[in-house]
């Protein structure tokens, strides 16, 4: 009950500062609309999109999942949520860009390596879930064998960031619009421990810091 009571009195807060400060914003948004970019980010709580990249309303349309995956594109395919979101993001919105967010300490990422604690744990939707990153897991245990646990979690969820980013060329109207410059996919992973953004770069097939860290003040 006291978590409850503090995000009401948070809501509050927001009435009476930022609503009201922002009035114009507000009355704009009312009538619609127009997000640049597409967020598909994980569900966990530590990791907000808009918190992270100082959005403002209307200025990301966010779709969070369990390990921030993309299913692939089948016509007619059951529980077409995920798939809907993007349509209409693309569709609809005509957003410009799609960020596919990943983080460090990812649970949905743990429970794709560690297939037992699935079951251990009687999840029943998680592992079909999680499973659509198989790809992932497959190439970190067939080329990081003697990796330890820890950076082999690691490895996958920037390999999984990959497959959502190749999930999504699945789908035809995403794809006409890349290769027609209207729209420019982006991979990128927090890192919770750091603080760093880093960036899925094709040229060099790796990730690279989004920006340069600022170094720590002295004294």
């Amino acid at each position: 009950m006291k978590d409850i009571a503090r995000f009401i009195a948070g809501f509050e807060r927001f009435q009476t500062r930022y609503f009201r400060e922002e009035r114009g914003l507000f009355d704009q948004l009312s009538q619609g609309q127009r997000p640049p970019a597409l967020v598909i980010s994980c569900c966990d709580s530590r990791v907000d999109p808009a918190m992270l990249t100082g959005a403002d309303p209307g200025d990301l349309f966010v779709v969070r999942n369990v390990g921030n995956l993309v299913p692939p594109y089948r016509h007619g395919a059951e529980a077409p949520g995920i798939r809907s979101a993007i349509e209409f993001a693309v569709k609809s919105l005509e957003v410009e860009h799609i960020i596919i967010l990943g983080h460090s300490s990812c649970g949905g990422i743990r429970a794709l390596m560690d297939g037992e604690g699935i079951t251990q744990n009687h999840y029943e939707f998680i592992g079909q879930w999680v499973g659509l990153a198989k790809r992932a897991r497959d190439w970190v245990l067939r080329e990081l064998p003697d990796k330890s646990p820890a950076l082999q979690a690691i490895a996958c969820e920037q390999a999984s960031i990959l497959v959502s980013l190749d999930n999504l060329l699945s789908f035809p109207w995403v794809r006409e619009r890349v290769e027609n410059n209207l729209i420019t996919l982006h991979g990128w992973y927090f890192e919770i421990d750091t603080g760093e953004m880093l960036a899925y770069d094709p040229e060099t097939a790796s990730f690279q810091p989004l920006v340069q860290t600022m170094p720590s003040p002295v004294g």
